[in-house]
């Protein structure tokens, strides 16, 4: 049986706005990605996933679609768009985009009818409540970007739900006439040749019915209303019907963001015969280093056991039963060398040893852009040096709550979204090379040091070190059929484990330490003779990884975020 491709595939995530600029006005575009296609073929992506560039008010960065058939105007043209996928395609690169269904923003053309009179016809495709008592919200939820979940119109008196920015209010997914108009559309961008989707927010689409109040013990004016609506019961009535009246019609790759689906379920979301998705985003690793009152909450002492059995147990579990999409960075997240290595001293030794790490494991790999050359969180100290509307919606509450600037920064330093927002380091030049004009947000400072042009023309750079490890994926059978295994599930130095299957066994090393350290693999791996086939150090036994060979010693001293990936003759 023939592999999916997507299965053996590398996807490079773009985030339009702050990848390149190509006509000068401080606002990545179309134009600007692709210019950079040979440079996203030479490091080895057969996909790109780019964030939405549909027509949008930009309150929450193209996240608040006013137009799905239209492309944002500071993005570029529909015929910008499909040059961009007629000269991907004739590199042998894919394209699939982000598809938002759970809200539209409330300039799309469905709400402003939906909210200019209670019987307008489109009135159902969003969700509409009276008041409740005394003129309050319909219930005591919060939004999950801030605040209460619902809004007031004035016009109608009535409110309308938006579990994210006030500006996105959710589609009601219960009105057939709504689920309709949203799969012609999504066949509309298939038909045009697209490669996929990455489906965004999708685990929100179903409420629970009659939006009822939330327990509230700690009598708090709002109340965080995940129990409300992430990944309720019904919700894969839906899914099911969107598969069959889209996804199942076309040859692509989709991915779900979905939050809240644990492990035990996901069989039904991103099974090979019954799933709704090809493979999902899982956010469990995602929340390691979160405290108890959540990601603005920084917890710097999380255990890298938790981190390792999360992962691992997303790799057993999914074995044979579905397909896992592997990430440590994306648009909603930190910079993954400041978050869980070094982005100081051992800043290169330990952004390759991330790499290693999730990238040899079973499933599909998506780089953000930026990490191929270890970009790192933005030290902003003026919160207006920041956009995103989540961060200035948690900066808000926070001072209202009494919390100081400097409390405030160290959060925002540490998980805002914006971390990862700052435009792509491209050169030394102004800009970080970016753009001629002042940028719409600024680049981190340390673009002087990290950027792609010096990387480039270094062979040792972090940026080849992923060319290499990507070629090395593809070259070895084990990485996508091998099965896992975790060595040593509670040692809080080292991430070890071994792919199995008939071709050998793969072992990979990852020391998460910044000090020196002694490492003893199990009986069965020491002694034995294995190809050294890719570190972050050089070793001196060998001109190139994979002609060197190496007896793993009962003792290993592993120099600081060593990474080394091994491979073993069948016995």
């Amino acid at each position: 049986m023939q592999t999916k491709w997507w299965k053996e595939s590398v996807v490079y995530q773009i985030y339009p706005r702050s990848f390149m600029d190509s006509n000068g006005d401080g606002i990545g575009d179309i134009g600007g990605i692709r210019l950079k296609l040979d440079y996203l073929k030479e490091l080895g992506i057969d996909v790109i996933w780019i964030c939405p560039v549909y027509e949008s008010p930009n309150d929450d960065n193209g996240y608040d679609i006013s137009d799905y058939y239209r492309i944002m105007k500071e993005f570029g043209t529909m015929e910008d768009f499909e040059l961009l996928l007629k000269e991907a395609h004739d590199r042998g690169m894919r394209i699939i985009m982000d598809l938002v269904i759970n809200h539209t923003s409330d300039e799309h053309p469905w709400f402003v009818e939906s909210r200019s009179s209670r019987n307008n016809p489109k009135r159902d495709y969003y969700i509409w409540r009276p008041p409740g008592a005394n003129g309050a919200e319909p219930n005591n939820w919060e939004s999950i970007f801030g605040g209460s979940a619902w809004q007031l119109d004035e016009q109608t008196g009535e409110y309308y739900l938006h579990l994210f920015s006030v500006k996105q209010p959710d589609l009601n997914w219960e009105y057939e006439e709504v689920r309709q108009e949203l799969y012609r559309m999504v066949r509309w961008w298939l038909d045009k040749g697209i490669d996929g989707f990455r489906i965004d927010a999708i685990t929100h689409i179903k409420k629970i019915a009659g939006l009822p109040d939330l327990p509230n013990p700690d009598s708090r004016t709002y109340v965080p209303s995940w129990d409300g609506h992430r990944n309720r019961e019904g919700i894969l009535d839906y899914l099911r019907e969107l598969k069959e009246e889209t996804f199942a019609r076309y040859d692509i790759m989709t991915v779900g963001e979905a939050n809240g689906v644990e492990l035990e379920q996901a069989e039904q979301f991103v099974g090979p015969d019954t799933g709704v998705f090809d493979m999902m985003f899982q956010f469990e690793h995602m929340a390691v280093d979160h405290g108890p009152g959540g990601k603005w909450e920084y917890n710097p002492n999380w255990k890298l056991s938790d981190l390792k059995a999360i992962l691992s147990r997303w790799q057993t579990g999914l074995e044979n039963r579905g397909w896992n999409a592997l990430y440590l960075e994306n648009h909603d997240a930190p910079r993954s060398v400041s978050r869980f290595a070094d982005d100081g001293t051992f800043h290169s030794e330990s952004a390759k040893m991330l790499a290693v790490c999730y990238m040899l494991m079973q499933g599909t790999p998506y780089i953000y852009q930026g990490q191929e050359i270890g970009m790192t969180n933005a030290p902003f100290s003026d919160i207006q040096d920041y956009r995103d509307v989540e961060i200035m919606n948690f900066y808000r509450e926070a001072k209202a709550a009494g919390l100081s600037d400097e409390h405030i920064l160290q959060a925002v330093h540490a998980q805002g979204r914006d971390n990862s927002r700052t435009p792509m380091q491209w050169s030394a030049d102004l800009h970080a090379g970016f753009s001629e004009a002042e940028p719409w947000m600024r680049t981190n400072p340390n673009y002087t040091a990290i950027h792609v042009e010096g990387q480039l023309a270094d062979p040792e750079s972090i940026f080849h070190f992923y060319k290499k490890l990507i070629a090395l994926r593809k070259s070895i059978p084990l990485v996508l059929t091998g099965s896992y295994e975790l060595l040593m599930p509670e040692d809080e130095k080292h991430f070890v484990y071994v792919r199995r299957g008939t071709e050998g066994v793969l072992l990979v090393v990852c020391s998460f330490s910044p000090e020196a350290t002694e490492l003893r693999l199990p009986e069965e791996l020491t002694g034995r003779e294995s190809r050294l086939l890719l570190t972050n150090y050089s070793n001196g036994q060998a001109d190139a990884e994979g002609d060197c060979l190496i007896s793993i010693p009962e003792v290993w001293t592993l120099r600081p975020y060593e990474t080394g990936v091994y491979l073993f003759d069948p016995k």
